[in-house]
């Protein structure tokens, strides 16, 4: 060990409290992020209790494993590009043009991000199914299938483009159009000021945001299960039949690692990317944002196509909303609350138990959100790379890996917990905790360490001051935590599959298992119920989050 490392430890060891934190924490992060890879991983190498590379070789022989890895990795790509294009555009509208509704039209675009990721293919039943509203009751069409490359492609379109959206509002935003000014003044035309300078400049935020949307696609479970068929396998969806339909749990984890391989390499590039290709404007954070390297024309032709993916998104909900109180869609176009009735007489029990999940796992993942960005921002200590990345590491992993790895690593001893509610808290907290511990990253690097230096000369122990000097001043980043935790907790289905149980079971599997038997009309009421208890919930959090840093700030003033 060398000298550094020694005195870092001889500083941990003065704050034995601090010491302890740190020692759980990275202890927790072996146990239930890498073990459960580790396990998926050595049994892929096992065929019948022994050893072996044969499943894949079989991966390569067998065709339908072929088409599998190719089909993810074309729909993965092709919705990278169409995601990263509306995404693109609607950020450009709603951050540099002035059009009317922008606030509107920013929450509409990200509706999707807060439902079950595979509402769109609900609703793409609806409107594009055998018994569609388009398909078959506009166009009268019999033999039209949405089934396959194009309805996959349509719903994850719609689901991740918001994704992307986001990722690209904030790089449109910082951009200072006095660039664009200086080059349309040297005679540059509008195209070329666009092209030349504002397209390399937002080119950083674009390759990331095509990336995230290529990880979110691969990673995607519920919109290829319900829309792909038997004619279009994907490994997501296929790794998942191996281990339920054919009990094969040896050939499942090696689609899982197959899987793997695409999102983790491109996890891989996104950072690597970001970390070597920065483009900062020196200007500062402009005072206006209004761009005018678009015409007329063109500003009305690019709003159009926002308010037309707005109209989509709208569209979708409607069909839902409207399908939920339907009493048989494509044939009895009745009102009825009968689904809603089954939602909370048979289907309670889900409803219940998505909603302790939930409300567990949030504060747990938001609280070692921030302390694992505190750690890694304002400790030095051994090892403190490989905590941030273990922290973040199950964030780049699909949850269809995710899944599996947890079946496997907690399915015997020494750690039992299939079947508990422990084990999806688990599940929830150690794969969407990396959100809320890049934002903590982000605002603590922003924050003068001097603030939580004046309070430890003053005698605070270290857990002291992140309680009521740090924790407060990154009050935003611990909300986003927060709010993203609940939200996926409530909509999460890839590894949550897997890991419920008849003990406990939660509403997206539930809407899984009712697209699967046909009713969609309860498919639409429990996609109703989660949305609404998902926006209620936002609306608290921040609530109660921006009432206790005003709390904690006068009592510290």
């Amino acid at each position: 060990m060398s000298g550094t490392a020694r005195a870092q430890l001889r500083q941990l060891a003065r704050d034995p409290i601090l010491l302890v934190l740190l020692v759980a924490i990275a202890a927790s992060v072996a146990i239930f992020v890498v073990y459960p890879l580790v396990r998926v991983l050595l049994a892929s190498f096992q065929v019948d209790g022994a050893w072996s590379f044969a499943g894949y070789a079989e991966l390569a022989e067998r065709r339908l494993y072929r088409n599998a890895l190719i089909n993810s990795l074309g729909v993965g790509a092709l919705v990278g590009v169409l995601g990263v294009a509306i995404g693109f555009v609607n950020a450009f509208v709603l951050t540099r043009l002035d059009v009317p509704g922008k606030t509107l039209l920013h929450y509409v675009t990200i509706l999707p991000i807060i439902s079950p990721p595979f509402v769109s293919a609900v609703s793409i039943l609806f409107l594009f199914g055998f018994n569609g509203l388009v398909t078959r009751q506009l166009l009268g069409l019999n033999d039209f299938s949405i089934y396959g490359f194009h309805g996959v492609v349509l719903s994850q379109v719609f689901t991740f483009a918001p994704i992307a959206y986001l990722s690209l509002r904030g790089v449109l935003a910082s951009l200072s159009p006095t660039l664009e000014d200086a080059a349309l003044n040297i005679g540059a035309t509008r195209w070329q000021a666009f092209w030349k300078v504002s397209f390399p400049l937002a080119l950083p935020g674009i390759a990331s945001a095509f990336l995230v949307v290529f990880i979110e696609s691969m990673a995607d479970f519920g919109n290829p299960l319900v829309l792909a068929g038997a004619g279009f396998p994907m490994l997501a969806p296929q790794a998942y039949l191996e281990i339920t339909g054919s009990f094969n749990l040896s050939r499942g984890a090696t689609l899982a690692i197959v899987l793997l391989i695409p999102s983790m390499t491109a996890f891989a590039i996104q950072r690597y990317y970001l970390s070597k290709r920065q483009y900062i404007t020196v200007t500062g954070k402009p005072t206006a944002s209004t761009s005018k390297v678009v015409s007329p024309m063109a500003k009305w032709a690019l709003y159009g196509i926002t308010l037309l993916f707005a109209l989509l998104v709208t569209a979708f909900y409607a069909v839902i909303l409207v399908g939920a109180f339907t009493k048989v869609w494509g044939f009895n176009y009745t009102p009825t609350v009968t689904h809603f009735l089954y939602v909370f007489d048979v289907g309670f029990q889900s409803v219940k138990d998505t909603l302790i999940v939930a409300l567990v796992t949030t504060p747990i993942s938001g609280l070692l959100g921030m302390l694992v960005a505190f750690l890694v921002v304002r400790r030095n200590f051994p090892g403190r790379t490989a905590l941030e990345f273990g922290s973040i590491l199950s964030f780049a992993v699909p949850g269809t890996v995710v899944g599996i790895g947890y079946i496997m690593a907690f399915n015997a001893p020494p750690l039992v917990l299939t079947g508990t509610l422990a084990i999806l808290v688990a599940c929830f907290v150690f794969r969407y905790v990396p959100v809320g511990i890049q934002s903590g990253i982000a605002v603590l690097r922003q924050i003068d360490p001097a603030i939580e230096e004046a309070a430890q000369n003053l005698g605070a122990t270290s857990l002291t001051t992140f309680r009521k000097i740090t924790l407060p001043l990154i009050a935003p980043a611990f909300f986003s935590g927060l709010v993203y935790a609940f939200v996926r907790a409530m909509t999460a289905i890839s590894a949550a599959i897997f890991l419920v149980s008849a003990n406990w079971n939660l509403m997206t599997v539930q809407i899984l298992n009712q697209v699967g038997s046909g009713r969609l009309g309860v498919a639409a009421a429990f996609s109703v119920v989660v949305i609404a208890i998902v926006l209620v919930a936002i609306v608290i959090i921040s609530r109660l989050v921006n009432r206790w840093s005003r709390h904690t700030a006068m009592v510290r003033f």
